[in-house]
């Protein structure tokens, strides 16, 4: 039976402002490796994220036109239950005290599948998930709503995130001088570019200090001077917050600012370590993916070709 705590324990042993060992006893910057003996001799209790054997399942969407075929097809299938897939299975990792992962794949790997699992938004169909603290995520950019300005989406992602209101007002001037798009701020969301989104959504996500912060392709946009805002924003978000999980496709960011990297293909995690190690395991499998399918003999390439 898959199982979230709705009120996770507070570790005694982690950073939260309580008693304990403070979060310097761990590494505190982005890209740094963690003090693997320090984390392995500590209790499970700890970890920040726990994830064993996660398994999500969805039904296979139905087309809104089907054909005789389709329909007669589907009709049979009614008889056995309804075709499913597994977007998730058997995916086991943990985040260890301030530690920064990145979870990177092909499109449609899973990869937002899994912090929507983390964030509590969808429920496991097999397996375990256990967040210890406070999470906040904001998963992509598209959560925007398109017709409000960007003043507007702050108090409405501000409310979202449970901050209050008078808290939002006090901090919007600081969210729209970190997201640097100027004038738009008062402009229709819809006109923004995907930089200028995500560069607003981070800044949103970082007013508060989670124990556990979710990203979901949002920071990697902008030129060098925002990289290193960001860079040093995630720094004190990391002091402040037990874990940090990204999903992004920008291998030289993930490279800079994370210090460990999972890969998810197909549903599965196939490989866990370094950064720089998963980025060229990662090339490898692309490139040789991309050979298999422009080989003659591949079944989606014409044997004339």
């Amino acid at each position: 039976m898959a199982s979230r705590p709705t009120t996770p324990p507070v570790s005694p042993g982690l950073h939260d402002g309580r008693s304990g060992p403070a979060a310097s006893e761990v590494p505190q910057t982005p890209g740094a490796p963690v003090d693997d003996g320090l984390v392995a001799a500590a209790p499970r209790e700890w970890l920040a994220i726990e994830v064993e054997r996660l398994g999500v399942q969805y039904p296979l969407p139905l087309t809104r036109k089907p054909t005789i075929r389709q329909s007669f097809v589907s009709l049979l299938r009614r008889r056995t239950g309804p075709r499913r897939f597994w977007a998730l299975r058997e995916v086991s990792l943990s985040v260890r005290p301030s530690e920064v992962l990145a979870v990177i794949g092909p499109n449609g790997a899973g990869k937002t599948t899994l912090l929507q699992a983390l964030a509590g938004i969808i429920q496991p169909t097999e397996g375990t998930v256990k967040v210890r603290g406070s999470v906040t995520g904001l998963l992509g950019p598209g959560g925007f709503d398109p017709e409000l300005s960007g003043r507007e989406n702050i108090d409405l992602f501000g409310a979202f995130l449970g901050v209050g209101a008078a808290e939002i007002r006090d901090r919007t001037d600081a969210i729209i001088e970190f997201a640097d798009i100027g004038d738009f701020i008062d402009a229709p969301v819809r006109m923004y570019s995907q930089g200028m989104r995500a560069r607003l959504g981070f800044s949103i996500a970082s007013i508060v200090e989670p124990d556990v912060l979710l990203l979901d392709e949002i920071v990697s946009t902008g030129d060098e001077e925002y990289r290193a805002r960001i860079k040093a924003r995630l720094q004190q978000l990391v002091r402040a917050a037990r874990g940090i999980v990204v999903v992004t496709h920008d291998m030289p960011w993930l490279t800079e600012f994370c210090s460990r990297a999972v890969l998810i293909e197909h549903g599965r995690l196939v490989a866990d370590g370094a950064p720089a190690d998963l980025v060229t395991l990662y090339r490898e499998r692309v490139t040789t993916a991309e050979t298999s399918r422009a080989s003659p003999g591949h079944p989606g390439r014409p044997h004339n070709a």
